[in-house]
């Protein structure tokens, strides 16, 4: 590949390859994010390569070199640890971000490709039972309007809003039919001329999707769809249509057995992915990118970096392993990424 491959993690901070994961750097001394800091999420800005947004435990920082270096954005998130970004696909302008554990979980919109932020009104718990401290773990802009937004709480709920984060309704109320307020990830699926417009959300044990605009959802158990597999972890759509998905899932997390399914229907039948090395936990985050639909990465929870060059078919681990690995990404622009120097005994 011709590019930059960025791993965010719990411990190294953000580690940069850009000779196609021959040799790998971290973010040297003096930068916003500390070298053996916490990156919770990764979002390259899909107007312009070069620029990457990193949700860390500082709070947002932002890469205009393709994460060879990153600021500090001020923000009312300073010193929060950001745990999810979205860009709008249909208005770059706008961006998302969540935060969560250890810091209080709010959300936050900029209107301006990540340069200011402000905090949005929509109220959580500052503790929850099963996680003490809820965390925003997923944010989703609908492809085609940017005025449609959701975020997924663990654990919190799903929410949406229709104003561009103006305002905020909670969707996994009683009778909707989602199964548990333990959000993991969320998708929306644009119509096409042979399908609805479809949305997944998915919880730490189901698959969740409804083809009525989200007013009611018909919900699966993983464990009784996936060979037994409950935690279900993330989704990730691979073509504007919606038509290709993956998802990750595994015993638990960190887990000791995970899998990856690959979807061509809308999610409505999943094949598995061939795994050539057994992964050593639970599959946490997929990384993609517009430019190559066919070149995916995929991290675990300790640390493996798996690989596909077809579309999420055939998964083949990289030669090192890194740290807790929170989030995944990659961009078709080649860093100017150079390695420190070495201290000399």
């Amino acid at each position: 590949m011709n590019g930059t491959i960025l791993v965010g993690t719990a411990g190294q901070g953000i580690l940069r390859s850009v000779d196609n994961g021959a040799t790998w750097h971290r973010l040297g001394l003096r930068e916003a994010i500390e070298f053996d800091g916490v990156v919770r999420s990764l979002a390259v800005d899909p107007s312009a390569p070069s620029r990457v947004l990193a949700g860390a435990d500082a709070g947002i920082c932002l890469s205009t070199d393709g994460g060879a270096h990153f600021q500090r954005v001020e923000s009312p998130a300073n010193g929060m640890t950001v745990w999810a970004l979205a860009f709008s696909p249909s208005d770059p302008k706008l961006v998302f971000a969540g935060t969560g554990a250890p810091s209080r979980a709010f959300m936050y919109r900029s209107r301006d490709g990540g340069l200011s932020w402000e905090q949005l009104g929509v109220e959580l718990p500052e503790f929850c039972a099963g996680v003490n401290r809820p965390r925003i773990l997923t944010i989703c802009v609908h492809p085609e309007r940017g005025e449609e937004v959701w975020f997924g709480v663990e654990e919190g709920g799903a929410w949406r809003s229709n104003d561009a984060g103006d305002t905020w309704q909670r969707v996994d109320t009683p009778g909707r039919g989602i199964n548990n307020s333990d959000i993991h990830a969320i998708a929306v699926l644009p119509a096409t001329p042979t399908a609805p417009a479809s949305h997944i959300v998915v919880t730490v044990n189901s698959v969740c999707e409804s083809t009525d605009d989200a007013e009611t959802f018909s919900t699966k158990a993983s464990k009784e769809r996936f060979e037994g597999l409950y935690y279900t972890r993330t989704v990730q759509v691979l073509d504007p249509r919606g038509d290709q998905l993956l998802l990750a899932i595994g015993d638990g997390t960190p887990g000791t057995r995970t899998r990856i399914y690959r979807s061509g229907d809308r999610g409505q039948t999943w094949s598995q992915a061939l795994l050539h090395t057994a992964p050593n936990s639970t599959v946490w985050a997929f990384g993609a990118h517009a430019s190559d639909p066919a070149l995916l990465f995929a991290g675990t929870k300790y640390g493996h970096l798996l690989r596909s060059t077809d579309g999420g078919r055939n998964w083949y681990k990289e030669w090192r392993d890194f740290s807790e690995i929170t989030s995944v990404t990659w961009t078709p622009f080649v860093a100017p990424v150079h390695a420190h120097a070495q201290s000399i005994n």
